[in-house]
């Protein structure tokens, strides 16, 4: 099996408990929204532990990708009344620093492919997010 077979979600929860141990979450992440289309603060305290795993798992899968595209991926629809909708991206600020704190930790690295750019997920990373992906299958199977 790879993390390409595994349920995302599970993935994602198993990894950012492991990532509390391993980055440090910004002192301003009680007060801030996570994009411009949102109207309040996200209800859980750990949601940058949350974040980052996702940007670990896409970094993974999609590398090289910037912060342009993980802010795109990380939009949604921003409610204008009785206008329409229109998309928006998501905050670049809280990409970047959940990428800076990936880089400290030695998850992920700027790297370029041809003419793409970007971070992609380091070994290190990447036996991180299997062992994230593959202990909750186990214990379901069991």
């Amino acid at each position: 099996m790879s993390i390409y077979d595994t349920d995302a979600r599970i993935v994602i929860d198993n990894l950012a408990k492991d990532l509390k141990e391993i980055i440090k979450q910004p002192e301003w992440t009680p007060y801030v929204k996570t994009g411009n289309h949102k109207q309040r603060v996200p209800a859980s305290k750990d949601w940058f532990f949350t974040r980052s795993a996702a940007i670990l798992r896409t970094v993974a899968l999609r590398g090289p990708i910037g912060v342009s595209k993980l802010r795109t991926k990380y939009g949604g629809k921003k409610n204008k009344g009785y206008r329409p909708e229109h998309f928006v991206k998501g905050s670049g600020s809280v990409v970047r620093h959940a990428l800076q704190e990936l880089d400290k930790a030695g998850l992920t690295v700027q790297s370029e492919k041809g003419v793409h750019k970007g971070r992609i997920a380091t070994p290190k990373g990447i036996k991180l997010l299997a062992k994230a992906g593959f202990s909750d299958v186990k214990s379901k199977k069991e």
